[in-house]
């Protein structure tokens, strides 16, 4: 990992309600280098998707600051649903964002239909969503992000509708993509075991008003997919100790 991508500092965010001012987010404070993988993990209603959407710009901070150290970043922004429309043909829906930004040309078009080739999905270019599983659905969806060739990729919990073994298998065919393309992630969940797994850095946030309790720095030998990042001596250490200051009471 090279040079500083994204400087978070000092970011807030409140809420006005009819009675109130709610504190989502208090004071954030990150790093996040180009070609990384983040994972942001934190009790339930912390700030973790609310970080996400204010570096998206679909929502605006309340104080604070968020740096990029180029200018005219373009954003991929994956959902925890695919999205999908069910009317359109793969290719089509991977097309969307091309067509939305008027960016869709022969060069850009052969850039997809190199990623739906390079991902499995090359018999199924002009079939609809109805008809792939969901693990299939979300590559298309990631694919459909990767498109628009973005700086940075933010996913908020992409793999959590998903059966336990489709969602390890497609961690594994996500890292690939996303390291192959040498994109710049962050992502949200609320599974710890992902974030291991996944991370070069683990970010764990308190609850609300939420502020960085610990960064991990992820340091597993032999480090390889996911699922073999499972099997890794180091994995049940980090486990634990974020398992710890998430502080869950049931």
């Amino acid at each position: 990992m090279s040079n500083k991508f994204l400087t978070i500092s000092h970011l807030k965010k409140n809420y006005q309600t009819q009675k109130d001012e709610i504190e989502a987010l208090k004071d954030i404070n990150l790093e996040v280098k180009e070609g990384s993988f983040i994972s942001i993990v934190g009790p339930s209603g912390c700030g973790k998707s609310t970080l996400l959407s204010i570096l998206a710009n679909l929502e605006s901070k309340s104080g604070g600051s968020v740096v990029f150290n180029k200018k005219n970043v373009v954003i991929g922004y994956m959902l925890q649903k695919d999205c999908l429309f069910p009317w359109l043909t793969i290719l089509d829906n991977c097309l969307l964002g091309l067509k939305i930004k008027g960016t869709l040309n022969k060069e850009s078009k052969d850039y997809v239909l190199h990623l739906l080739k390079t991902y499995g999905l090359e018999d199924f270019i002009y079939h609809y969503p109805s008809s792939l599983s969901g693990g299939m659905r979300q590559r298309v969806a990631l694919i459909r992000t990767l498109a628009i060739k973005p700086d940075i990729l933010l996913l908020d919990e992409p793999f959590s509708a998903l059966d336990a073994m489709t969602r390890v298998a497609l961690s594994d065919d996500v890292y690939k993509m996303i390291k192959l393309e040498n994109k710049t992630a962050i992502m949200v969940t609320h599974d710890i075991s992902e974030a291991v797994s996944l991370s070069d850095q683990v970010v764990v946030f308190t609850k609300r008003p939420a502020v960085i309790k610990k960064i991990y720095d992820i340091e597993l030998t032999g480090r390889s997919t996911p699922t073999q990042n499972r099997k890794c001596k180091e994995f049940n250490y980090y486990y634990d100790m974020i398992w710890r200051d998430l502080d869950v009471h049931i």
